[in-house]
């Protein structure tokens, strides 16, 4: 895959005359959205042996991880909400997957598990992580050090636990498609 070229570094927006401001290369949404698409592309071709979505991937990472979760656990888990998960989980359910069932203890909760089939598919998976090692920006190094800084700093929006997971992950996202 040939990664989208991402536009140079902004520099400080403070500095830049409010003429320049709109300038899509001073876009941090633009930066965003080209390593989205790279991003987005190199997984899609990554997970097309195993008929996965992206989406339908972090699903299923989050069952190998963590086993049987209720619905409400695994939208906590990935940020998103019931809306996007529920016709998600239907597609992972009709590829028979996972299973969707009542909870016992609460009929108002329904919990999601692996078939056998969902517990066959992590071994095939485990090269997917390994195909995004071999890009060049994770071979070199730089995807493991920009983890261990971006860990160390906090975003400049500031924000808790959870916004500097995304401060981390939008920092390595933004190193993997400068490849």
């Amino acid at each position: 895959m040939t990664p989208t070229s991402a536009p140079a570094p902004s520099p400080d927006l403070a500095a830049v005359p409010d003429a320049e401001l709109l300038r899509l290369d001073h876009q941090v949404c633009f930066s965003l959205h080209a390593a989205s698409r790279a991003f987005g592309g190199f997984y899609r071709q990554a997970l097309k042996d195993l008929g996965l979505t992206y989406p339908q991937y972090l699903v299923m990472l989050v069952l190998w991880e963590d086993g049987p979760l209720p619905v409400k656990a695994i939208g906590e888990r990935l940020h998103l909400d019931s809306g996007t998960l529920s016709p998600l989980l239907k597609r992972l359910e009709a590829a028979g997957l996972v299973r969707r069932e009542r909870s016992r203890q609460d009929e108002r909760s329904v919990v999601v598990e692996l078939t056998d089939d969902g517990v066959r598919l992590r071994e095939r998976a485990l090269s997917i992580p390994g195909a995004c090692s071999r890009r060049r920006a994770c071979r070199s190094g730089r995807c493991s050090r920009c983890r261990r800084r971006s860990a160390a700093s906090r975003p400049p929006w500031g924000g808790g636990r959870r916004s500097g997971r995304i401060f981390e992950g939008l920092t390595v996202f933004l190193v993997f498609t400068r490849e």
